[in-house]
């Protein structure tokens, strides 16, 4: 068992940070960065071809991170595989030493740089986690058996800015039923909706550990752009003029990330970072929020 499931199960404040891939194949870069700041994190959040950008893959990344020292969490979307790809690249993770895995159903095509590419969907994201279960068990979704089962540690996204909640509290109600060992949030900017979010999910008996996702705002542009296009996407207006007020936005940016930190970690498991290309600032978020 990974120290990663290992503080997930006991409920321990767990660290997790989004590492995107490049688009080609000179990863050297990334595993130097992200091997600088990994005596700060329990795992590195590989991501699949995310926003639906062509990039390398999630699987051969994770892999590569794995091997400098490192724990992974494999992001797995439904968006470019059917059934018969999704279950051979779990098998394949489990071949490779990964065990945990995020169930995606993933962005649509349109929204990347492939807008003509033909989105698959075969499964969701709750048909994923209930994939997963049955490799564990040592059968496929056609119920044969496996020669070799799987060990994998399956996690889910959650959304606590969804206007209404409502729908996404029994998403991750069916998500845990059906597997789910952990939950990562979509950025959060606005503390007492996370928190009114979680005690939604405590009442439904929701007890699966929740990470809270952080996202680093570079401008109040980025922010009016997150609450005009992102499903789900909330920044607090009084958030976005904190940053137009601001003549330091990076400051600032790494400002809000820890507040937003210091508020919710005392109701929930854990911080998921999300920092989009500002990885070297990292470890201030977290100095500041008293993590690191």
């Amino acid at each position: 068992m990974t120290k990663f499931q290992d503080k997930i199960l006991e409920n321990e404040l767990a660290v997790t940070c989004e590492a995107g891939p490049p688009k080609g194949t000179d990863i050297g870069e990334l595993l130097e960065e992200l091997d600088e700041i990994g005596y700060l994190v329990d795992a590195f959040n590989v991501t699949d071809q995310q926003s639906s950008v062509m990039r390398v893959g999630s699987l051969a990344v994770s892999h590569r991170i794995k091997e400098t020292g490192h724990e992974t969490v494999y992001q797995l979307t439904c968006r470019d595989r059917n059934r018969i790809a999704l279950q051979s690249d779990l098998l394949s993770a489990d071949v490779l030493g990964l065990e945990n895995v995020l169930a995606l159903t993933g962005d649509y095509t349109t929204l990347g740089d492939h807008p003509h590419a033909k989105p698959v969907f075969d499964l969701d994201s709750p048909q994923l986690l209930a994939v997963i279960r049955d490799l564990n068990d040592g059968v496929d979704m056609e119920n044969n058996d496996l020669k070799g089962t799987t060990n994998l540690f399956p996690g889910a996204a959650v959304n606590p800015g969804a206007d209404p909640v409502e729908p996404q509290v029994h998403k991750a109600k069916m998500k845990a039923n059906l597997g789910a060992k952990f939950f990562q949030s979509q950025a959060v900017y606005d503390p007492r909706l996370f928190k009114e979010f979680m005690e939604k999910l405590r009442e439904a008996k929701v007890e699966v550990p929740v990470l809270v996702g952080i996202l680093p705002l570079k401008s109040p542009g980025m922010a009016r752009f997150m609450n005009q296009n992102i499903a789900g996407a909330y920044v607090p207006e009084e958030v976005i003029d904190e940053l137009d007020g601001s003549s330091d936005t990076l400051k600032k940016s790494l400002e809000i990330c820890s507040r937003v930190i210091n508020q919710t970690v005392g109701c929930c498991e854990g911080v998921h970072l999300m920092p989009m290309g500002w990885e070297t600032h990292v470890p201030e978020i977290l100095e500041k929020s008293g993590l690191a």
